[in-house]
């Protein structure tokens, strides 16, 4: 599940001796922590016969805390590739009032159940920057993720798991405005719809410039998507509250 991240490390690396040209260093690393909720999680598994609850309205899922680190690379001037590792678990817990089958196990109504949510993300992207001026710049590309999931349920009694690892093309933008030198803002996003599912994952935030060649951001990420196919019914809706930093070398 890892082979997209050591393959995007090896192209950056491998960059890093025969391109260049950016008046900029090349180099940027970047750290995002964030609170995390959810207001949907709907899981159904198998997603044809299994039981749907929300591990949301059903059960009570916690808050928590998550972060995401990316290392990038310009690739001359209009060129960018990056690798990216966010990972992420909720967990939640409670009684429904109504049996549920998941994933060939039967829990009982009023059963004091315990769930766990795992949604890992590796990621390879490339971007072009179509637009590059003094105050606005401007990007599309594609993404490679590979989702490492699963959804876990157990009483006490019975736990059992359905993993869910796969891969997922995406298309990537970035816009980063400049207000002034110190201060702008930054939206960037991936994502794609198909008729089996949907995956987003958007950020839009306030950015400082507090030194020359690196920032510091706050706000707003959105997580939203699933898949409605025979194995799994999952859809999901997880905002972040963000604190970010970066910086160029």
């Amino acid at each position: 599940m890892r082979l997209l991240v050591w393959l995007g490390a090896l192209a950056l690396l491998a960059s890093a001796a025969g391109v260049g040209g950016a008046s900029a260093p090349p180099w940027s690393l970047d750290f995002e922590a964030a609170m995390v909720t959810a207001t949907r999680n709907d899981v159904g598994i198998p997603g044809t016969t299994g039981t749907r609850f929300s591990l949301v309205d059903d059960l009570a899922t916690d808050d928590d805390v998550a972060f995401r680190v990316r290392l990038s690379r310009a690739l001359g001037s209009r060129h960018n590739l990056s690798v990216l590792y966010a990972p992420l678990r909720l967990h939640a817990q409670g009684q429904t009032g109504f049996p549920i089958d998941f994933n060939e196990a039967s829990f009982a109504a009023d059963a004091d159940l315990k769930a766990t949510y795992k949604f890992n993300s590796y990621r390879l992207t490339w971007r072009y920057e179509m637009v590059r001026g003094q105050r606005l710049d401007f990007g599309l590309g594609l993404t490679g993720k590979i989702r490492d999931a699963f959804v876990e349920l157990g009483d006490g009694t019975i736990t059992t798991r359905k993993e869910n690892v796969g891969f997922v093309p995406l298309v990537h933008l970035r816009l980063d405005w400049r207000w002034t030198a110190k201060l702008g803002l930054i939206l960037e996003a991936d994502a794609l719809a198909a008729p089996q599912g949907r995956a987003e994952d958007a950020l839009l935030a306030i950015v400082v410039r507090p030194w020359h060649q690196g920032t510091m951001r706050l706000g707003y990420r959105v997580l939203e998507g699933g898949a409605d196919v025979d194995d799994v019914y999952s859809f999901a809706l997880i905002h972040y509250y963000v604190f970010g930093w970066s910086h160029r070398f």
